[in-house]
């Protein structure tokens, strides 16, 4: 018998279509992509487990179609790691530590542009 496991989240995530690479800001290294994203929190998928309870020093880098900023940074707390469901990779979930306000306009903006809307999903193609 599967066990359910409650859902702590407060605020709904968005599942993008489009993966925004994330880099450390400190080295400029890619640490992984972006797959869902709330103002308070994101799923990250990396080629390599993350460390959890820690802060992380993270740089979005913005595609060119988007204008004014070149990239947002921002901190964020990892609360658990976990093996994908694609072979090499892993799953871990962040809190954003005092999101700026252009992460929170970010995600408005990804959520109208790059979101799967149930209604598209219905329309015969």
């Amino acid at each position: 018998m599967e066990k359910k496991i409650k859902e702590k989240r407060t605020i709904h995530r968005h599942h993008l279509s489009y993966y925004l690479k994330v880099y450390n800001r400190k080295t400029g290294k890619p640490i992984g992509y972006i797959v869902n994203i709330s103002s308070e929190g994101l799923r990250l998928v990396s080629h390599i487990p993350l460390l959890t309870h820690s802060v992380f020093q993270f740089r979005v880098k913005l595609p060119r179609e988007i204008s004014g900023e070149k990239h947002i940074d921002f901190d964020a707390l990892s609360c658990w790691c976990r093996p994908d469901v694609s072979p090499d990779c892993f799953d871990t979930g962040f809190k954003i530590v005092e999101a700026p306000d252009s992460l929170v306009n970010l995600v408005e903006g990804l959520t109208q542009y790059f979101s799967f809307k149930a209604e598209d999903l219905d329309k015969p193609k």
